[in-house]
């Protein structure tokens, strides 16, 4: 089977549409919690369960997605179909990922707190199962069939331009929706807004499975090593574990700087919940108009200068957000989180799976090994990683500085978010960022140039 020399641009936005479970994604970050557990002023919506067993089903979860991603990585790297390696697993798992995003806003009702919790638990946990079906190969795809750096960080790049424009359909649309589906019930609106960004989600991904020609590409080559040999080839892959651990602790920085946003706008900043949407406007925004110049740099000098260069300017803006309402006035916030998309567009978006394609398309031609899905199988577990230490570290650092003893602010919570506590994320995310630093300084950068 012949193989071609480089990936069309319509594949390459083919393969983008695909990005679409970032739809379901975000459905999930926004508004399960709030389902479960809403607001006092939600007057359609009533708790589901008491808020720890909501906390503890949430952890199993997670803990099922990050044990997933390496084993769904290693199963479509065994696998071997007329469709390819990795199609078949994005054709199988968008349909249950959606019915399983639609599941959880019609949970079981019970007298105790055990049913929902359970419900929540299994769900859950399915969920993610399913959301690892689809990410972990569709993110390997891009190695396999990609035969060039270039071609590799262009899928990268048409990658992250969908996983934006989903990312905002996903935050813009629910309250329209919700008021135009819901005819004055918020439960109902809720629920129908869920099944059509769900639906639009499963169609994304269609697009690619029908569109994208696998093999016509990669030709299929399943990988031949055993899982014991395939982990011992990764665990003495050094430069792999350095990008890892530089990977985890800049996506726990990044996660602590966007769950802080909504706190700066209002507890520093001074201003009302709308103005939220205008600070994520503004550093998604931005991050979405440098795309094209990141990816024009790093076909220049690769990525381990650019990230470098982007992770010292996430120290600087962390810094000056620990400054925002002292030495910097208020509105400086917007601007901070302005210049701080333009970072985030490479180290949040493009530089991941173009680094990772690079470091698989090394170790396959050094060793002849196709281990792409668990490369990036294991990446997803080290993200899933830095969410649960973001998860545990947030609710510590935003409640810091009361006249209530930490421990009793952590279990009661009696005074709430302090202002110290919300400085306080800046300088994690600024540690965290000099942590992430540090380890893709001595991450070795090898590409393959001829191909």
């Amino acid at each position: 089977m012949e193989k071609l020399k480089s990936v069309p641009i319509h594949i390459q936005i083919l393969y983008g549409v695909g990005v679409s479970y970032a739809i379901v994604d975000q459905l999930f970050a926004q508004w399960v919690l709030y389902y479960y557990l809403p607001p006092a002023a939600e007057t359609d919506l009533a708790p589901v369960m008491a808020p720890l067993y909501i906390a503890l089903a949430l952890i199993i979860a997670r803990f099922v997605d990050m044990v997933a991603d390496p084993l769904v990585g290693y199963w479509s790297d065994k696998t071997n179909s007329k469709w390819g390696r990795r199609i078949p697993f994005i054709a199988i798992g968008a349909v249950p990922l959606a019915i399983t995003m639609v599941a959880f806003f019609y949970p079981v009702s019970a007298d105790s707190n055990i049913i929902p919790f359970l419900f929540l638990a299994l769900t859950g946990s399915l969920f993610f199962v399913f959301y690892t079906v689809v990410g972990a190969p569709y993110n390997a795809l891009i190695p396999e069939i990609a035969q060039n750096n270039e071609d590799r960080l262009n899928l990268s790049t048409w990658q992250s331009v969908f996983r934006l424009l989903y990312t905002a359909i996903a935050m813009i649309t629910p309250g329209v929706l919700i008021v135009a589906l819901g005819g004055g019930d918020s439960q109902q609106g809720i629920r129908y807004m869920v099944m059509l960004l769900s639906g639009l989600a499963v169609l994304g991904m269609m697009v690619t499975v029908f569109t994208v020609r696998e093999r016509k590409f990669s030709g299929g080559k399943k990988s031949e090593d055993s899982l014991k040999k395939a982990l011992k080839s990764i665990g003495s892959n050094k430069n792999f574990w350095v990008y890892l651990i530089g990977f985890m602790f800049f996506f726990l920085g990044f996660n602590i700087l966007r769950a802080s946003m909504n706190y700066y706008v209002v507890e520093i900043m001074g201003y009302g919940e709308t103005h939220i949407t205008i600070a994520a406007a503004l550093l998604f925004g931005s991050a979405a108009i440098f795309f094209y110049p990141v990816n024009r740099l790093c076909k220049k000098i690769g990525y381990r200068i650019p990230m470098l260069g982007s992770l010292a300017l996430l120290i600087l803006f962390s810094f000056m957000l620990f400054n925002v309402g002292k030495i910097l006035p208020e509105d400086a916030g917007f601007l901070v989180f302005l210049l701080t998309g333009i970072p985030i567009s490479g180290a949040a978006f493009i530089f991941p799976p173009a680094m990772l394609s690079e470091i698989s398309a090394v170790n396959s031609a050094k060793k002849g090994e196709n281990i792409e899905g668990m490369l990036f199988g294991l990446q997803g577990f080290f993200l899933k990683m830095a969410f649960l230490l973001s998860i545990a570290i947030l609710p510590i650092a935003l409640v810091m500085g009361g006249d209530v003893p930490i421990v009793e602010s952590i279990v009661s919570s009696p005074e709430g978010v302090q202002k110290s506590g919300v400085y306080a994320t800046s300088i994690v995310a600024l540690v965290s960022f000099a942590i992430a630093f540090i380890f893709y300084y001595f991450y070795k950068e090898e590409r393959i140039l001829t191909e």
